[in-house]
C-alpha cells in the first residue's frame, strides 16, 4: 500500500496531508518515502526497472520543459541549500524549475535531472547524459536549437553518435542535420505531455 500511495501523489499532485484515508497515515508515508529518498532505494529501484527492458537504444530524445514551483515553494530555508539546492529559479514565469528528460520513446524516460527555472538547456546536458546508460546501439540524438552547441556537437561526435540538432540562425555557418529523423523529436514532446 505504501508504494501505492506513492504513485498515487506522483500521479495526481495533491498535498501529503490530502492523501486518501485507504493508505493509511499521510505523516508515516511522507516519512518512509524520505527516508528511502535519502538512503537512494528510489534511483536503485528505478535503475533495476530500466534493466528488466534491455532493449537496445537506437534513438535517444532529449527536451526540458518548465514546472511552476507553488507559491509556498519561496520560502526555502538556506541553511538546507535554498533555492539552488531544491532546484528553483526566477524565470520570467516566476519561480520555476526546469525538468530535463532524455527518452527512449513517449513511454521511456532512461534519464531525468532538474535545474533551476532560468538555466540554459546546453548547461544540463552533462547532468541529463550522465543518467543515460551507456549503449554501443546509440545511433542519433534527436534535440532542439536550444542545445545547439560546438561542445555537444563535438562530445556527441566522439561517442560515435549522430547529433540531430537543427543549427541557431545566428550560427556564422549553418550545419546541415536530417530532417527526417528530427521530425520524430516529437516523442520527447509527447513524454512530457
Amino acid at each position: 500500500m505504501f508504494v501505492e500511495a506513492i504513485l498515487y501523489q506522483a500521479r495526481t499532485g495533491n498535498p501529503w496531508r490530502d492523501m486518501p484515508e485507504e493508505f493509511g497515515s499521510w505523516g508515516a508515508a511522507y516519512k518512509r518515502f524520505r527516508r528511502w529518498e535519502r538512503r537512494g532505494i528510489w534511483k536503485r529501484i528505478w535503475k533495476h526497472l530500466q534493466s528488466l527492458d534491455a532493449k537496445p537504444l537506437r534513438h535517444l530524445f532529449i527536451d526540458s520543459t518548465i514546472v511552476q514551483a507553488h507559491k509556498h515553494a519561496a520560502g526555502a530555508l538556506k541553511k538546507r541549500g535554498g533555492k539552488a539546492k531544491q532546484a528553483i529559479g526566477k524565470s520570467r514565469g516566476g519561480w520555476t524549475t526546469k525538468l530535463h528528460a532524455a527518452c527512449a520513446d513517449e513511454r521511456t524516460a532512461v534519464s531525468l535531472c532538474l535545474s533551476a527555472g532560468q538555466s540554459h538547456d546546453a548547461t544540463a546536458f552533462p547532468s541529463v547524459w550522465k543518467g543515460v546508460p551507456k549503449s554501443r546501439w546509440l545511433d542519433a540524438a534527436m534535440m532542439d536549437k536550444a542545445y545547439d552547441s560546438d561542445n555537444i556537437r563535438k562530445f556527441l561526435e566522439n561517442q560515435g553518435i549522430e547529433a540531430v540538432i537543427p543549427p541557431k540562425s545566428n550560427r556564422k555557418m549553418l550545419l546541415p542535420y536530417d530532417k527526417v529523423k528530427y521530425r520524430m523529436r516529437q516523442k520527447v514532446e509527447r513524454f512530457f505531455c
